[in-house]
């Protein structure tokens, strides 16, 4: 199947989802997660129609990004080391990886001396607690976004989490679930100075279920563009 026939059956699958749980497809907005795949996969997703586009390390996506630029709108979905901020500020304008304090200034910092506007950030929570997987513990969410919002340059779109490899919807469901939860009781707590609406969740095994429970952006790779290309 095509890059087209995918992103169709892809499509009607998120549409079910959206009927099942009284949402609409609109409100879905699929990043397409071209890393360790060619500049022409990344080519073929942008001739599909979407502009959204998820990479992870910056030495693997420079020269897709050199090749595209801003015909797309580039996420950076891993975990994001302090000293590669460098890298990736000004490419990236979502970042759905932001974890830590450390990370927050120095995105701050940068910005500031670059004269960009604020970036737009996932607060990254390890909601199922697994010990293998990135992310603040959901505990440490209040304290952190206070400290978010003393930072100008730094713009909270939503929060980000990763639901556990095994068990399929019966173990992602209650995360995805959790994700939307905190994200409703971080608003209701005024901790930030605005409310935020974006949840990041939801990958080629367990999007329906990320849908179903509230996902704004899912990250899609396997089921779209292949294991590699």
């Amino acid at each position: 199947m095509d890059m087209e026939g995918r992103l169709a059956a892809i499509r009607s699958r998120i549409e079910a989802a959206c009927r099942r749980s009284g949402r609409q497809p609109e409100e879905v907005t699929i990043i397409a997660v071209t890393k360790y795949t060619s500049l022409e996969t990344a080519e073929a997703v942008l001739a599909a129609g979407l502009t959204n586009i998820g990479e992870n390390r910056w030495q693997d996506v420079k020269p897709k990004w050199e090749a595209i630029g801003d015909r797309a709108v580039w996420h950076f979905i891993g975990s994001l080391q302090t000293n590669k901020v460098k890298d990736v500020i000004g490419k990236f304008p979502y970042i759905h990886s932001l974890d830590r304090l450390s990370l927050a200034e120095e995105l701050n910092r940068k910005a500031k001396a670059l004269g960009l506007a604020p970036v737009e950030c996932f607060i990254q929570l390890n909601v199922s607690g697994e010990e293998s997987k990135h992310g603040l513990g959901p505990e440490g969410l209040d304290e952190f976004a206070g400290q978010l919002a003393e930072l100008p340059y730094i713009h909270v779109t939503g929060l980000m989490t990763m639901a556990p490899l095994e068990g399929g919807s019966d173990s992602a469901r209650p995360v995805f679930r959790r994700l939307r939860e905190l994200r409703d009781q971080l608003n209701a707590k005024r901790i930030l100075p605005y409310a935020i609406h974006d949840l990041s969740m939801g990958m080629s095994g367990d999007f329906e279920t990320a849908v179903e429970e509230g996902a704004t952006y899912i990250r899609l790779g396997t089921v779209l563009v292949g294991s590699q290309s």
